[in-house]
């Protein structure tokens, strides 16, 4: 199937639209970031860097740490960014740009987000390391994409839809699973849970300012999830749609976070940079040697 220029969006050196890249310009391993400046808190890490590319809030990074290639790529706050960056990232290995058709043989790609979160248990200090084994979408954002999910997800999906009501007047939640191939590797040091990924910070997160909220039992609500051993451990805004379309696509994805809020204990961290920097270290050392 051909795909028209109007699906498959190039720039002016035949990149790709939004993260202005080559297909030789990205590595078989991914980092995502949200703020633009933690591409440089990544990759000054890299022992050589060969590409730097950015359009908009999109900055891609590609080099070496040791003998493995890496890119680290900013995308934003939120799932809409996701959308954009996960179907351009998957275009750059599995789209021939110069027949702009499907190739025929398909690749997969390692994806693993470095974020922030608030965590959702009091247990869960701020600045303590968590992985997602599931993320939780209450942004409607897989919604748009034929789906289905395996048993086990199912139940879970259903026991969260009766335990929060968060249905309704809200989008109905999704849920995708980590890549247990990648999630192996992240272990020691790290809380393992589910994550809800919300559609704002505000009023989706259940934080008051000015406006009331249609959900003010939001907080206590997914803090006292369960299904079996899976548990609701935290909350942020890119999760859901890593998961979700990276196993759409065919890729192995990842979420790691750094806590600098706990929504329990109402605390925030004091320390953030310096926790972020010890989470970029750790899986740096941890991904060279997947």
């Amino acid at each position: 199937m051909h795909l028209a220029e109007s699906e498959l969006i190039l720039n002016s050196r035949k990149a790709i639209y939004h993260l202005n890249l080559l297909p030789d310009e990205l590595a078989q391993t991914v980092i995502t970031v949200g703020d633009p400046d933690r591409v440089q808190q990544v990759s000054k890490y890299f022992d050589s860097i060969e590409v730097k590319q950015q359009h908009r809030e999109f900055i891609s990074h590609t080099g070496l740490v040791g003998k493995k290639r890496i890119t680290v790529s900013s995308t934003g706050i939120g799932t809409d960014n996701i959308d954009i960056v996960l179907n351009e990232l998957d275009a750059l290995i599995n789209v021939d740009f110069s027949s702009k058709t499907i190739k025929p043989q398909l690749q997969s790609l390692n994806i693993i987000r470095i974020g922030t979160c608030g965590s959702l248990q009091e247990n869960i200090p701020v600045d303590s390391f968590i992985t997602s084994t599931h993320a939780l979408g209450i942004d409607n954002l897989l919604n748009y994409y034929v789906h289905d999910n395996n048993e086990e997800e199912k139940n879970i999906l259903q026991q969260f839809i009766n335990h929060s009501q968060v249905t309704g007047k809200l989008s109905q939640p999704y849920i995708a699973a980590a890549s247990a191939s990648l999630l192996k590797n992240f272990v020691d040091g790290f809380h393992h849970g589910i994550t809800v990924t919300c559609p704002g910070f505000y009023g989706p997160q259940g934080r008051v300012l000015r406006l009331g909220l249609t959900f003010p039992n939001l907080i206590e609500s997914f803090t006292g999830f369960q299904y079996g051993n899976h548990h609701i451990i935290n909350f942020e805004m890119e999760t859901s749609a890593i998961y979700g379309l990276g196993n759409l696509l065919g890729h192995h994805c990842l979420s790691l976070n750094t806590v600098v809020a706990n929504r329990v204990s109402k605390q925030f961290s004091k320390n953030a940079v310096e926790s972020m920097e010890k989470l970029i270290r750790t899986s740096l050392e941890i991904i060279e040697s997947i």
